[in-house]
This record gives structure tokens, sequence and C-alpha cells, in this order.
């Protein structure tokens, strides 16, 4: 399928689960946050349901066959409300809106010559889509995800309308905000702990991120990007915060200049957060938490600790590389304490900054990144 160009300005210009959904984890598994200390065990869910993304079924449909084989199912098992969605489907298409009496969501467009049809739903899947492809929003038809995106936009802003002004907010994380298990927690990150930011107001978290996202420097990994905030029905703060530090990095490279792809699959095995389109260069990613949440005593030893986590694996395998150290997560004291420092990170080059909602971004750099940052 063709790639479909940037949706979110058509989509704005008229804006006013079950088991067959999950990626089963089989074995046990060790994971490694990009805030925990070394060697710390971070034990995964054993079913974890990815963003939401379209199902393509290439049979013919019709409202008889929707009814008797999407309709029943869900009615039988969550109780369920078949009416027309909120806007059209496409032309050639035909749509219904399934509604779960657990709040589950579930949209169904099918081309009218019998050609095939789209299914995008955060309940669990009817029995005779379960072996059908899966799409992100960019893989399918630029109709049909323009139209179910305009949707999920409507209700979501209407269910959560703090989120109405923050449209690239919105839009951005649609993929987490709609998804099985991560809508609750996407949505209480944002709304409940300020994105992140340990000193600001809701609105201050959501403007920050949505004039970040707004010159697009991110759609292309929309999915890869989003989905790193969770699709977990566990809040797990650290590890919110710790994907939300990958957006400030991002913004910290365009304020200063540069064009990056995110997530570089290298040789080694190991994947990088960034790599700078004209030099190469790569750039790894730790995000401390404060000495408060952690064992470490001050605010030096806890990015220290946080940067040993990477010394032994994705660093020493890259020499070169640059590590960015957000530490967004601090207290200002706990910031000026670093400030007035200016300590070694245990590893260069490295470049130590804290953001802020209305503010320039502050930080200082240990040893040579060959970088020109926008730094205070």
């Amino acid at each position: 399928m063709p790639r479909q160009p940037n949706v979110l300005e058509p989509i704005f210009s008229t804006f006013p689960n079950g088991y067959p959904n999950c990626e089963f984890i089989t074995t046990p598994v060790l994971h490694l946050t990009k805030t925990q200390e070394p060697n710390t065990p971070y034990p995964l869910l054993a079913c974890v349901a990815g963003p939401i993304r379209f199902r393509y079924s290439p049979q013919t449909w019709s409202h008889d066959r929707v009814k008797r084989e999407l309709y029943q199912p869900l009615e039988t098992k969550f109780g369920a409300t078949s009416s027309d969605p909120r806007y059209p489907p496409p032309p050639s298409y035909e749509a219904v809106r399934l509604s779960m009496n657990n709040g589950d969501l579930a949209l169904f467009a099918w081309e009218s010559d019998g050609s095939g049809a789209y299914w995008l739903g955060n309940t669990e899947t009817p029995k005779v889509l379960w072996r059908t492809d899966k799409y992100t929003f960019d893989e399918s038809p630029y109709p049909v995800a323009r139209w179910a995106q305009r949707v999920l936009l409507a209700e979501l802003t209407e269910t959560e309308p703090w989120l109405a002004p923050y449209r690239h907010v919105a839009w951005f994380f649609l993929p987490v905000f709609f998804s099985k298990d991560g809508r609750d927690t996407s949505r209480v990150f944002f709304r409940d702990h300020a994105a992140g930011f340990p000193d600001a107001t809701r609105e201050q978290g959501l403007q920050f991120y949505d004039e970040l996202l707004k010159p697009g420097i991110l759609d292309e990994y929309r999915y890869t990007t989003a989905t790193k905030l969770g699709t977990s029905d566990r809040l797990d703060l650290v590890r919110m915060r710790a994907s939300m530090a990958e957006l400030n990095a991002a913004k910290l490279l365009f304020d200063s200049g540069y064009s990056f792809t995110p997530e570089v699959e290298l040789d080694s095995g190991y994947t990088l957060d960034f790599r700078l389109a004209d030099s190469g260069q790569l750039i790894e990613v730790t995000r401390p938490e404060p000495p408060a949440r952690r064992r470490a005593g001050t605010a030096a030893a806890a990015i220290k600790e946080t940067v040993q986590g990477k010394t032994g694996n994705q660093l020493s395998a890259h020499q070169g590389a640059v590590v960015f150290v957000d530490c967004t997560s601090f207290r200002d004291d706990e910031w000026q304490a670093i400030r007035a420092e200016s300590p070694s990170v245990g590893y260069r080059p490295a470049v130590v900054y804290r953001m802020r909602p209305e503010k320039p971004c502050e930080g200082y750099i240990r040893g040579q990144p060959g970088l020109a940052l926008e730094l205070t």
C-alpha cells in the first residue's frame, strides 16, 4: 500500500480486546528502561496489546454479515450497540460504529463493491478477523485512515475535553489513546501528571508537547514513538517519563538545526535513539529519576548511576556515540545542584540538560560531542 500524505491538517480542517489483539511473550523477559539502575529486572506482562491498528479483510461484506459475524458476538459477550459513525465513510464505503457496554469501541468500513473491509477497534477482535493482517494509519488507504482518525479524534475530545485545545498531542498519541490496554493510563499521564514535568500544570505540559509536535518532526515515526508511552493498563510513570525523553531530545536537536532519524537499528544488535542526518553521529538518550525516587543520595550520583546502565552495552559497543542525559524529572533545587557542580557522568561525550515549559533548555556538555546545541 502506498504511504499516505500527512493527515493532520485535513483531519482538523473540519474538526469543531481480547487475546487475539495481544502480542504474546512466551518466555521470561528482563528489560532495562532508560531510567532503571543496572541489572534491575523489569517484568513484562504476559500479554501486551499494541497500539490501535487496522485489520484488513479481503472478503466481501454486507450489513447482514456485519450483524451476524461482528455485532452479534460482541453483543453476546459485552453488550453492544451498532450505529452510524459520527462522520460518513469515504465514497464507495459503508460503515458502522460498534460501542460496547464496557467502554470499548470499534469502527468497521467495507467497500460497497465487495472488494475488502477495514476493522479498527480496542475491543476483542471477532473470530472471523483473527487471521487478518494489521496496518497502521500510514499503511492504510488515505481516505479510510483520514476518516477513522476524524471519528476517533472527535470521540476523544468529547470524552476528554481537556485535550481538545492540543490537537497535535491528540493526533500524535491517538494510537495509544485508543489502545486496548493503554487508553486509560496514557490519558492519565497527560491529564494528571503534566506529561512528566514534576512542577508544571497539565496545561503547561500539554502546550509544551503540542508545540514540540507541531512542526511534524516525528510524524513519520509516529507509531514507534507514540507506542513507547505504553499500551499497558499499568501506570508506569518511570517508563512513561523515559519515553518522553526521546521527544525532548528530538526537540533539542531540531531547535539546534539538526535533522535526524530515530530508533536506529545497528549491526551490533543494539538500537540507538538517534542518528544525525549529516554526520551520522549516534545519540543515546537516558532520563534519570531524581534522588528522592532512587537509592542514589545526590542528584549527581543519580545521573552517574543511570549513565552506567548504558556504558556496559549500547555505548561500549559504539565508541563515540553521544549520551544525552535528560534531567527533566529533577525539580529546581535538584537541578540547581547539578548546574552548580556540572559533574562528570562517567562517560564522554555527554550532554546533560533539563527542559521546562516556556523556558529555554538549560544544560552543559562533557567531552567533545561535535554538536552546536541550543543550551543556556
